[in-house]
């Protein structure tokens, strides 16, 4: 069987590596770049992961490749990103990232051609009547990455396998630590691996500059300041804002006159519906009746989830989630992820989608 594992350098690919020989298979480690090399402002500091996934395959007497895909990365991941903060909305580049690289570029590179392609994510697979692969959540509530997964193509999660997904991120640990496995002790990485040692609003600064606007109290209309433009904020951030008095959250951006809208008041950022657009099933679309179908669901990367009704939108284009209660936190441009539940007590992820306009309870805005 011809099996390509992504090894990143961390210690769920190695882990993911070990069981996967320890089942009798070979497979080839994989290490994708992802970092604009030429930009050393930008570059993504790889040399302890290609380390530490060298020592790997050694131990294992693996063969180590590496796929060059920091262009495209840069040629679709960033420039989705910058968009999308550009009208105003909340990107999710680690989404974009599995959906255009690692299970995208690297699926028409690599994995088409193989029998199995191996992760390290925190997911789990199960097969469907017919026959198809579905995508569970992990055994790990805090650590499960189904919420990263949404968006692949349901042709890619055929072929896939989460190897530490029914495992709990200790018990990893000590697998690693047990057989000696280099990145045994290495830290979970954190954050936008090509920002490097960069933070996130330089980045922005870098494509988009900076324009100054007016900082307004939704309340009251009232100017309180100026800021260097409205995409370096989103929808409920509290810090960062640099007004005394607040606590304050910002509830409005205003993309056209460069605005953004803040409150002292967080039930201003309270959610009751919200729609999403361009909807990607995980498995073949499911009949959504008009009364609408109970689910739950993520709007966030976070080990809970929320309750609510995904309804067929009125308009007829994609659909409405209505969250069992008003919610904070709801930034167009994030995914919400979308689940129902499995019989041994995880959840089945049917799909994703772009969250669009949010009604909010004074409908304001």
């Amino acid at each position: 069987m011809d099996v390509a594992l992504l090894a990143s350098g961390g210690v769920d690919s190695a882990v993911a590596t070990h069981l996967m020989v320890e089942r009798g298979l070979r497979p080839t480690l994989y290490y994708i770049i992802i970092g604009a090399q030429e930009d050393s402002e930008f570059s993504c500091t790889m040399e302890e992961d290609l380390e530490m996934a060298g020592m790997l395959a050694r131990q294992y007497g693996l063969r180590l490749e590496t796929v060059d895909l920091h262009r495209d990365y840069w040629d679709r991941v960033v420039a989705y990103l910058v968009d999308r903060v550009k009208r105003g909305l909340t990107p999710n580049p680690d989404v974009m990232c599995n959906s255009l690289i690692k299970f995208g570029c690297f699926y028409d590179h690599v994995g088409r051609h193989m029998d199995l392609t191996v992760t390290g994510h925190y997911a789990t697979t199960a097969l469907s009547p017919e026959g198809h692969k579905l995508l569970l959540t992990a055994a790990d509530p805090v650590k499960d990455q189904t919420d990263f997964l949404c968006q692949i193509s349901r042709e890619q999660l055929q072929g896939l396998e989460f190897p530490v997904g029914s495992m709990m991120k200790d018990e990893v640990r000590r697998i690693a630590e047990l057989h000696s496995l280099a990145p045994a002790h290495r830290r979970d990485s954190q954050g936008i691996c090509f920002l490097g040692k960069t933070d996130y609003n330089a980045l922005l600064r870098r494509y988009l500059g900076e324009r100054e606007g007016d900082i307004v109290e939704w309340e009251t209309r009232t100017k309180l300041g100026r800021h260097p433009g409205y995409w370096f904020f989103t929808i409920g951030q509290r810090k960062g804002i640099g007004l005394s008095g607040g606590p304050w959250f910002v509830v409005r951006k205003d993309t056209r006159r460069n605005r953004i809208y803040i409150s002292r008041n967080a039930e201003g950022l309270l959610c009751e519906r919200m729609q999403l657009h361009d909807f990607h099933w995980l498995l073949p679309p499911l009949e959504v009746p008009a009364e609408g179908l109970k689910v739950s669901f993520k709007i966030r990367h976070s080990p809970e989830f929320e309750e609510g009704l995904l309804l067929p939108d009125t308009g007829g284009e994609g659909y409405e989630l209505v969250p069992s209660s008003p919610m904070k936190g709801v930034a167009p441009g994030q995914f919400a992820v979308i689940y129902l539940p499995w019989a041994d007590g995880r959840r089945l992820c049917i799909g994703s989608g772009e969250m669009g306009v949010a009604r909010r309870p004074d409908h304001a805005g």
